[in-house]
Parts: structure tokens; C-alpha cells; sequence
């Protein structure tokens, strides 16, 4: 079984190679001196099993480095967020670090969005993989593929909510309100919808616009 993996891992090209172990090293760093180590598991256990099964479906279903790419930096936003589960990623504090001036004040917000950004960042990072899949195992032409994968980040946005809604419940007991970052907003999980929506639509027009 560890020869088989060896294998598989040694077929996938150097550059998918090399993120998913700058990812491993990112989940590594993300959980030195967990702030929250109860919920740690749960926010973070899903990509480490996507990393485990990676090698082998990569294999199976080989992408493009550019679509790759896209999953990677999707996947890195999340462990940073991951690591404060997103309410309290302290994005103002790195921003007055730098440039003296936080976000929040810019934009007039009082609630941490970096959950907001990850769910745009998911509809617009995952279009260009998912359609990938659609015209390569799925035999769609171009702008159908384009289509499905717009579709595919909706239905993924709404059971991802629910998922998020379940496992609250069921998992994350007494932490429930601080795992699920709804921060006293009650459209918060239509609001996460929007933005993938809006991401996967900016995706689209940037893939049409490319591809002429």
C-alpha cells in the first residue's frame, strides 16, 4: 500500500508535487500554538483528507498545474483561516502593521469577513478546475462545461451550508456559535452563497474573455 502510494506520488508532476507539500507545511504552521485547539480538528481535518487522497486522484484524474493552482490557493486562504476559524482572523491587525490603517475602518464593516472573502475566493478559484472535469471526463463542449461549473459552485455553497449547519450541531456542541461564524448575522449563509456566485460569475467572464 505505501509502495502503491509512493508510485502515485511520484507520477504527478513536480509542481502539484511541490503544492501539496507547501500546503502540508502550511497546515503544519497553522496549528503551532492553536488558539482553538477544540474546534482545530474540525476546521482542519477535512484538507488533510483531501491531501491524503490527493496523489490518488490526481492520478485518476489528472488537471492541469493552473487548475491545480487554483484548488492550492483556495485551500491556503482556508487554512489561514482555519487557523482562527475565520471570526477572528486578525486581518486589521496585519493591515495597521503595515500600512497604519485597518481594513475594517476602510470599508466601514464591523464584523470579521475573511469567511466572506474564502467563500468568494471558492466560486472563483474552483470554476476554472471544475469545468476543467466537465470537458475532460464529462465530454461537455466549452461553454457548457463553463455553465456546469457555475452551477456546481451553487449546489456546492448550499450544501456546504448545510453541511456547516449539521456539523454544528451534532460536533461542535458548547463552541457551536464560535465554529459556525455567523457573527449575529441570520442571511450569513445566503451572504457566503452570494459571494461564491459572484466569484464563479467574475471566473466565468474572465474564462470566456480568454478563450475568445
Amino acid at each position: 500500500m505505501i509502495s502503491g502510494a509512493v508510485v502515485m506520488w511520484n507520477i504527478l508532476p513536480v509542481m502539484q508535487r511541490r503544492m501539496i507539500a507547501l500546503l502540508v507545511a502550511a497546515i503544519g504552521l497553522a496549528n503551532i500554538a492553536q488558539p482553538y485547539p477544540d474546534l482545530a480538528p474540525l476546521q482542519h481535518g477535512p484538507t488533510v483528507a483531501l491531501l491524503l487522497a490527493a496523489p490518488w486522484i490526481l492520478r485518476r484524474w489528472p488537471l492541469s498545474n493552473g487548475a491545480v493552482a487554483c484548488i492550492w490557493v483556495f485551500l491556503l486562504l482556508h487554512t489561514l483561516g482555519a487557523r482562527w476559524i475565520y471570526t477572528y482572523t486578525p486581518y486589521d491587525d496585519w493591515a495597521r502593521a503595515l500600512t497604519g490603517h485597518d481594513i475594517s475602518s476602510l470599508f466601514g464593516t464591523t464584523r470579521n469577513g475573511f469567511d466572506r472573502l474564502v467563500h468568494f475566493a471558492f466560486g472563483g478559484l474552483l470554476t476554472l478546475p471544475i469545468a476543467q472535469v466537465a470537458r475532460r471526463y464529462g465530454r461537455l463542449p466549452q461553454r457548457w462545461s463553463l455553465a456546469f461549473a457555475f452551477a456546481t459552485i451553487g449546489l456546492g455553497s448550499a450544501l456546504y451550508e448545510i453541511f456547516e449547519w449539521l456539523l454544528t450541531i451534532i460536533a461542535a456542541g458548547e463552541t457551536a456559535d464560535y465554529y459556525n461564524g455567523q457573527q449575529g448575522d441570520v442571511w450569513d449563509a445566503q451572504k457566503d452563497m452570494a459571494a461564491a456566485q459572484v466569484g464563479s460569475g467574475l471566473a466565468l467572464i474572465a474564462l470566456l474573455r480568454h478563450r475568445g
